[in-house]
């Protein structure tokens, strides 16, 4: 048995993948560059296609104005939220956690008295209100960190590095939108050449609606819990500062909503620490439940199913099947990129292993 190409692909392997941790940097702008461009290349077909009499927009053109509108509304997106957020953290940061424990003293009592009553934790003596003074004086002390906006700052050190080079790379995956089918055509033989420009514009379409359908998602998450809780009689500011958490987290499948719906609550005690408890506190408790549960069913229910269904053509059942499996391997990052990665393997299946049953069958409605 001959070990030496065993041995050469597995250096080759190996060499590839210390290149990839080496520069991961760059790694990470070019897959921002290509999400970027996808997200942009309807915008790219749209005015390519528009004509003035005989003038047609040059596609260098298209790809400049579609990279301004992307920009454009991101630094919006920041211009809006970040005053939000930054008054938000100022408020967390004058929580005083001696007010809290006092505010919630008496039915964290009542609850420890029914635990110990009924024996509801065995033979561990654990007060709930005891853990729940060491959280909140935990919470209250990050949430004190007065530099936090520079501790940002300080991890997106060369964020004018990343943006000029994300923008970069961008430009041409949008101005050519045959840029990557000809470096792979480089890579490849050429009896593939039909094959891989056949995957690449797959993967193209559908990953395109599905980008597209997730920035749409979170926009529609944002909106509907925003509103929700200001029709509860939240303040707009924590509400929309909520709404923008749940909307981000919600592109992490299962598990972003149960972190969103975490955070909701906890930033509806903290923000309403003078009013009595059982009379005020307890009846927005629920409402805000009533609110995330609602926009929940929404979105799980219309929403969706469209965007990782009908997007990536794949039965909802396969794609929890295929989000569980990524989450067990590498967590919270393997849950968000395990349905792009998974429809790119399903391509590459339906066009180089047609003769296996089990392909034919995941594949047939791509």
């Amino acid at each position: 048995m001959n070990y030496k190409k065993y041995i050469l692909a597995g250096i080759i392997l190996l060499m590839v993948g210390y290149l990839l941790w080496y520069f991961n940097n760059i790694i990470a702008y070019v897959l921002i560059s290509i999400v970027l461009s996808l997200l942009g290349a309807p915008i790219v077909t749209f005015m390519s296609k528009f004509k003035i009499g005989k003038f047609k927009i040059p596609r260098a053109i298209s790809a400049m104005l579609a990279l301004f509108l992307i920009w454009f509304s991101i630094i919006l997106f920041i211009i809006i939220f970040l005053p939000l957020i930054a008054n938000e953290a100022k408020s967390l940061s004058e929580i005083n956690p001696t007010e809290i424990i006092k505010n919630i003293d008496e039915p964290l009592n009542n609850l420890d008295a029914f635990i110990s009553k009924y024996h509801l934790m065995g033979n561990q003596e654990i007060l709930l209100k005891d853990y729940a003074a060491e959280k909140i004086i935990s919470f209250a002390s990050v949430a004190k960190l007065s530099n936090i906006l520079k501790v940002l700052i300080g991890i997106l050190g060369n964020i004018f590095v990343a943006i000029f080079a994300i923008s970069f790379i961008t430009f041409f995956f949008l101005k050519d939108d045959k840029l990557v089918t000809n470096v792979v055509f480089t890579i490849v033989p050429d009896k593939y050449d039909r094959a891989i420009k056949h995957i690449l514009l797959s993967i193209k379409k559908l990953l395109t609606r599905y980008f597209v359908g997730i920035v749409i998602d979170v926009i529609l998450m944002i909106v509907m819990i925003t509103i929700g809780l200001t029709i509860i009689g939240l303040d707009f500011n924590h509400a929309i500062v909520i709404g923008l958490f749940a909307g981000i987290f919600n592109v992490v499948p299962y598990v972003g909503p149960i972190i969103a719906i975490l955070f909701g609550i906890t930033m509806g005690i903290v923000t309403h620490l003078n009013v009595d408890f059982y009379l005020v506190l307890v009846p927005l408790i629920s409402y805000m439940l009533i609110v995330f549960v609602i926009a929940q069913i929404i979105d799980a229910v219309f929403i969706q199913p469209y965007i990782f269904s009908n997007s990536v053509k794949a039965h909802p059942l396969e794609i929890f099947l295929v989000i569980m499996i990524a989450g067990s391997f590498a967590g919270i990052i393997g849950m968000v990129l395990a349905i792009p990665s998974y429809t790119v393997l399903r391509v590459v299946a339906k066009e180089f292993f047609t003769s296996s049953e089990v392909v034919r069958k995941l594949t047939e409605k791509i």
